[in-house]
């Protein structure tokens, strides 16, 4: 082995100056070379192991099953992205993610393999981060609005009722039915997400329901539909009101009975299956334009949920705001951490048409654009920047003259500081901005005096 790979000190230098960790093992899996990373992640001397088995020494479970090196010289490629744990030499347990690949010779001919792993614990860190008391099962938000939300669900988490969902697009409905499937006692069986939008009406029922051979044109063969795969478990039907009303009549036998035919059978099937519905549209008003059936309506709607769009909970922005910081940090690898008093207010006081996800392509933009550790005003969309800046100039507040205090950032700084009983230290850390600066708005609001 020491002959086909070089281990001469130009090659260390490069192996050490890798921040993955790298091993090779020869063809009975002894290990060869282990960079300066690997030793750091594991905590491991290289010169003690030299030569020993690489399954002694990493202790991972797919040493003893599926072997990543194995993999790779039984497929004849490479192997990437394999999910892992190995054992550090205290004895903790790290999460990896591993790349192999088989060395050869010149003739072709395996003489050995080489494994890179990454570590991946500080995700797991990150992700812990991201979870805490503003964070209901991914969804962000302490408005009384999202509290309302947050323990409806869990009160509902024993039912089979049906739930329906509205609001505006880019609210995140979808995942308040994430939410609703994971609290529930069927959160171990399947859930099968459906868009009702995407698919042209004559295939919405193959879609939904199947069909057998022959039943059309392109039917070659048969096929389950997304009702049988999500049998005993949980299908969520996004956008449901662009459902066709015939697809509606055949929705709501499923609702009533259990049973529905696929496409081209009369063979009549059971299914057992809880179902999620979600609509940016005033199902009422669909209902009287005659697009929307009443009695499906009801059917669905036994548990109902309307999720607010992003205006009418400000206060949420500077939560969402940090967790889109902390997610792009770590998509994107830059140190930004935090965001200027500036741009929060701009960001505050934008009206948000398109809600929670468009807040989050603005963080997304000003990353893209910022190269500091601090998201400036200047950063932000054209768009965001104009529409605030026309209203409302944070640099220029009179002094001596109180803005209205009906305005709408008004309103959101009385009731944060009403709610932390007028801390202002706790108040600016909600709000997302410096005590200063939330001092400067308590005046130009004239809030001090309360």
């Amino acid at each position: 082995m020491s002959t086909r790979i070089q281990n001469g000190k130009f090659t260390d230098v490069i192996l050490d100056s890798l921040g993955e960790g790298l091993f090779t093992v020869d063809k009975d899996f002894r290990i060869q070379t282990l960079n300066r990373a690997a030793e750091k992640i594991l905590g491991l001397n290289r010169e003690k192991i030299i030569g020993d088995f690489c399954k002694n020494i990493f202790r991972t479970p797919r040493c003893y099953d599926e072997c990543p090196i194995q993999k790779a010289l039984e497929k004849g490629t490479n192997v990437f992205d394999i999910e892992s744990e190995m054992s550090h030499h205290s004895g903790r347990k790290i999460k990896v993610k591993l790349n192999s690949a088989v060395l050869k010779d010149e003739h072709q001919e395996p003489i050995g393999g080489v494994i890179i792993f990454r570590d991946m614990s500080h995700l797991e860190e990150i992700h812990k981060n991201l979870i805490s008391r503003t964070n209901f099962y991914g969804i962000i938000g302490t408005h009384k609005s999202m509290q309302e939300i947050y323990n409806l669900i869990e009160e509902v988490a024993d039912s089979d009722s049906s739930v329906l969902i509205q609001g505006e697009s880019g609210t995140g409905k979808e995942l308040v039915a994430n939410a609703i499937q994971k609290t529930s006692k069927r959160r171990d069986k399947p859930f099968v997400k459906v868009n009702c939008s995407v698919f042209p009406p004559d295939l919405l029922a193959s879609e939904l329901f199947g069909h057998v051979k022959g039943a059309f044109t392109d039917a070659v063969k048969d096929r389950i539909g997304r009702f049988e795969l999500a049998d005993g478990g949980t299908i969520f039907l996004d956008e449901i009101a662009e459902m066709p009303l015939q697809m509606q009549v055949q929705l709501l036998r499923v609702l009533q009975e259990g049973t529905f035919e696929r496409v081209g059978e009369s063979i009549t099937r059971k299914v057992d299956v809880r179902i999620i519905a979600a609509t940016n549209k005033d199902v009422r008003k669909e209902m009287l334009a005659g697009r929307f059936r009443e009695d499906l309506f009801y059917r669905l709607n036994v548990i109902p949920i309307y999720v607010p769009p992003l205006r009418e909970r400000k206060c949420d922005i500077p939560h969402l705001v940090r967790y889109f910081i902390q997610k792009f940090s770590l998509l994107t690898g830059k140190k930004i951490k935090e965001i200027d008093d500036e741009a929060m207010d701009l960001l505050i006081n934008y009206s948000w048409p398109g809600n929670v996800r468009e807040l989050e392509n603005t963080i997304e933009y000003a990353f893209a654009r910022t190269k500091g550790s601090i998201i400036h005003a200047s950063k932000l969309p054209p768009n965001v920047r104009l529409q605030t800046e026309c209203c409302f100039e944070p640099k220029k507040i009179q002094k001596d003259k109180p803005l209205p205090v009906e305005s709408s950032e008004a309103k959101l700084i009385r009731q944060t500081l009403e709610r932390v009983k007028w801390n202002r230290s706790k108040a600016a850390e909600i709000l997302g901005m410096g005590r200063t600066t939330l001092w400067r708005k308590m005046r130009a609001y004239g809030l001090i005096e309360e």
